[in-house]
């Protein structure tokens, strides 16, 4: 059904400064009433989960790019967090939009809401309490951390306690490997998903299926960034059982190809997915993975 829905046919919006949360709460009744009355086809509220983006300024940009698209794949309540603990006041900003899209060959349509609060001051350092009103009863929770997390502060130990799986890109991250030292220790807090995981499964299929061969592989000089680096030269660790296995990096924006032993492994098919798509696939994952937390403990240790 996703691939069938397009751009959205009611867009419905509210702003408000200093709020309190039970205005956010109003201001979605309101926006869903008024869609209602507008003449158009019913509305479906089909919210499959909450999905929470912690997005400091800088990831602004990155964060509008995946999320485009993502609330006609995912319905939801998204609540996008942009925290702004200089700001100099102590206050929440927020808008609130509802997006609806046609359900071809029907007569209603299936909206998502998107919650965006700027958490000014003080409340940059409590964000649970902020979100925990707002999730739905029942539903997953998910969050996107954009940047390296602030390992051990309370703001990423308030949020990491409400979701269900956090979602991480580790190219995001200075100082690689260390950071996945401390990312090992939310192993049995949460479910943890790593975007750049992801984009390494092409050349993980790939590399598997050169078995046997690959079995005696010593060195790997990965052309991406150094976090798909990281966690292919863990893979081949975790799965051959060896730790003896040696790892550099040739820094590339995108995986564009891995050499064994000086070799040059052959290309996989397929193009690599777009932002969107490797958000929306891991929104599907409801579990632990176990390949990926053997891969980031053997390039952790």
């Amino acid at each position: 059904m996703a691939a069938q829905l397009s751009a959205p046919a009611v867009v419905e919006s509210w702003n408000g400064k200093d709020v309190k949360l039970g205005e956010v709460e109003a201001a979605l009744a309101q926006l869903r009433a008024a869609t209602a009355s507008a003449g158009g086809p019913p509305n479906i509220r089909t919210s499959v989960m909450t999905h929470i983006a912690w997005v400091p300024e800088e990831w602004r940009d990155q964060a509008r790019t995946a999320l485009a698209g993502m609330a006609e794949r995912h319905p939801s309540r998204t609540i996008l967090l942009d925290p702004q603990p200089d700001s100099g006041k102590n206050r929440i900003d927020a808008t609130v939009t509802l997006e609806c899209y046609a359900v071809p060959d029907s007569e209603r349509s299936i909206c998502s809401e998107i919650i965006s609060l700027e958490l000014q001051g003080t409340r940059a350092k409590a964000p649970a309490s902020i979100v925990e009103p707002l999730l739905i009863t029942d539903l997953p929770v998910f969050l996107r951390w954009r940047g390296e997390p602030p390992w051990g502060s309370p703001e990423l130990d308030q949020m990491v306690t409400l979701t269900d799986r956090l979602i991480v890109d580790s190219t995001e991250w200075d100082d690689l490997p260390y950071p996945y030292r401390r990312l090992v220790e939310l192993y049995e807090r949460t479910a943890v998903s790593d975007i750049a995981w992801s984009r390494t499964s092409r050349w993980r299929m790939l590399l598997a299926s050169l078995w046997p061969g690959i079995a005696d592989v010593s060195t790997i000089r990965v052309h991406g960034t150094q976090a798909q680096a990281c966690l292919v030269a863990g893979w081949l660790r975790s799965r051959l059982g060896r730790d003896d296995i040696v790892f550099d990096v040739d820094e590339r924006e995108r995986l564009e190809g891995i050499d064994l032993d000086g070799k040059a492994a052959p290309f996989p098919p397929g193009d690599p997915p777009a932002p969107s798509d490797v958000l929306s696939d891991e929104l599907d994952r409801f579990t632990r993975d176990p390949v990926y937390e053997a891969a980031v403990r053997a390039i952790a240790s």
